[in-house]
């Protein structure tokens, strides 16, 4: 009897080493995909910031732009002006 128990007990025993080993594997596969999960989750949030950022810095400069071709207008309206008041001072 104890001839037959402990070749089972190998078997068993091996059994539990392998389906241990299995487990193993499926945890650390788990483990890559969060993993490879994160790093995906984690490009793609750099890249939204980039794009927000360098559309936030386009627009900055289109409105530096608008502000600056306004002031100018407004400069050359009161060049023009002081022109023509300059030329009625002298009729």
């Amino acid at each position: 009897m104890k001839r037959i128990v402990l070749p089972l007990a190998a078997v068993a025993a091996l059994g539990l080493a392998a389906c241990s080993e299995n487990a193993q594997n499926e945890t650390a596969q788990a483990a890559n995909a969060i993993a490879a999960d994160a790093n995906a989750t984690m490009t793609e949030g750099a890249q939204d910031v980039e794009a927000a950022t360098d559309s936030a810095l386009g627009a900055a400069e289109n409105a530096a732009d608008g502000l600056g071709n306004a002031i100018d207008s407004g400069v050359e309206k009161a060049g023009n002006a002081a022109d023509a008041a300059g030329d009625e001072l002298k009729k």
